[in-house]
């Protein structure tokens, strides 16, 4: 079992950055792929980062590629997302989210956090 929380969100101008937390807790975290995914009012979510389990190998969207970094410490069972240059469409909900092997597909994750609002004003 691994039960996640995010933080980190908030209210951010257009250009601005801000960096996102997911922190896990389970003994086999270290273990599980984590990814991000972000769901905007009356729109499906939709996946936007994901970092394996060992932290060596990343995967972005196109909409966020060159903008936005995830990492992690298993050492703290922390996965981050680091967001730059952000734009009003970056407006959403963000959710982190772990399984065995990262897909982009929402369906393939079995443990989710509750989400933290990012908020991007133009």
């Amino acid at each position: 079992q691994v039960q996640l929380v995010e933080s980190g969100g908030g209210l951010v101008q257009a250009g601005g950055s801000l960096r996102l937390s997911c922190a896990a807790s389970g003994r086999t975290f270290s273990m599980y792929d984590v990814a991000w995914f972000r769901q905007a009012p009356g729109k499906e979510r939709e996946f936007v980062a994901a970092v394996t389990w060992n932290g060596v190998g990343t995967s972005y969207a196109d909409s966020v590629k060159g903008r936005f970094t995830t990492s992690r410490d298993n050492a703290k069972n922390m996965v981050y997302l680091q967001m730059n240059s952000l734009r009003p469409e970056d407006t959403a909900i963000y959710y982190c989210a772990a399984d065995r092997i990262a897909t982009t597909q929402r369906h393939g994750y079995n443990y989710w956090g509750q989400g933290t609002q990012v908020t991007v004003s133009s």
